[in-house]
């Protein structure tokens, strides 16, 4: 019998989430082709492993005894991983990254081109998603790393198993269409009138810029909601209202739109997560440093490395 490492993870999985959909969105897979892959398990097996109970599935008793071992068996290749690396003279690893559109835009590619000159072992795949994913998807294996954000007006929750490493430290500043306001800078309160470009609720970024914003004495008139920086900033361009824009986004900056420092700094911080392991990933941490070059290179030095654990 040989059992697939993805069939592996697919079937955890859906005994954590317990549905093929949520599966799908973990893994970043189509709920029909998680159904194949377990479906295949069970053929590889010889047994029933799920077994639906209304809209969810469940895992039959072999089922959960493969999951168990399914855990022990991933852990231990993400040691052999670890030791594989340790043993090499030189550094090799094939790393996936998340990322979004600010960070994929701004410090992926100095980064990532430093890398590739000092350690051309190392590569990393980038995949872009939102940051509310990013710490279930390095939790889960489906990425090695992921950079996650903490507002300085919104309370920060450490996840369980990971760790992170201050890569920057940026402001949020007001994003305004050229010439509305002629003043080098604005208090936040003094926006209250205007119309407002923002990402939805359920959005890190939105949620910590309506925290801001009530901070101040006031609820936002919101008539565009989107979902990326970028986006807001081409509206703002346009003439359709302000938003905030971080530091990292500024790099976007379309024509027609002014930027201006807000009075009370809004600031937020960008780390990168990680599983944590009882002994360090060389070449993870050589990916760190290289981001943390890039910041430091744009300004956005986030002083001496600095790394937090959740246990």
């Amino acid at each position: 019998m040989e059992l697939s490492l993805r069939r592996l993870r697919m079937l955890r999985e859906l005994h954590l989430r317990g549905t093929v959909t949520a599966v799908a969105a973990t893994l970043h897979y189509s709920p029909s082709g998680v159904s194949q892959q377990l479906a295949q398990l069970e053929r590889d097996v010889g047994a029933r492993l799920v077994e639906r109970h209304g809209r969810r599935l469940l895992l039959t008793d072999l089922g959960l005894v493969l999951a168990e071992h399914a855990e022990e068996i991933l852990g231990s290749v993400d040691r052999a991983t670890l030791a594989l690396e340790q043993a090499q003279d030189g550094v090799s690893a094939r790393l996936t990254a998340g990322v979004w559109a600010s960070v994929a835009s701004s410090l992926v590619p100095p980064a990532l081109s430093a890398l590739a000159i000092d350690h051309p072992g190392i590569v990393v795949r980038t995949l872009e998603l939102d940051p509310e994913q990013s710490a279930s998807a390095v939790k889960d294996g489906t990425l090695d790393l992921s950079f996650v954000i903490d507002y300085s007006v919104t309370a920060t929750h450490a996840e369980p198993g990971l760790s992170q490493t201050l890569v920057a430290v940026e402001r949020l500043h007001a994003a305004v269409p050229a010439g509305m306001i002629p003043t080098e800078t604005v208090q936040l309160s003094q926006l209250a009138d205007y119309p407002w470009i923002l990402a939805p609720a359920s959005d890190h970024f939105g949620h910590a810029v309506r925290t801001a914003c009530h901070q101040h004495g006031f609820e936002p008139r919101i008539v565009h909601t989107v979902a990326e920086q970028p986006t807001a900033l081409a509206m703002a361009a346009g003439g359709l209202g302000v938003s905030l824009v971080s530091d990292l986004a500024l790099e976007l900056l379309p024509v027609g739109v002014d930027i201006i420092a807000l009075r009370e700094p809004v600031m937020r911080t960008v780390s990168i997560a990680y599983r944590t392991t009882p002994m360090p990933r060389h070449s993870l941490h050589l990916v760190i440093d290289s981001f943390r070059r890039a910041a430091a290179e744009k300004g956005l030095a986030a002083g001496p490395a600095a790394s937090s654990t959740a246990d």
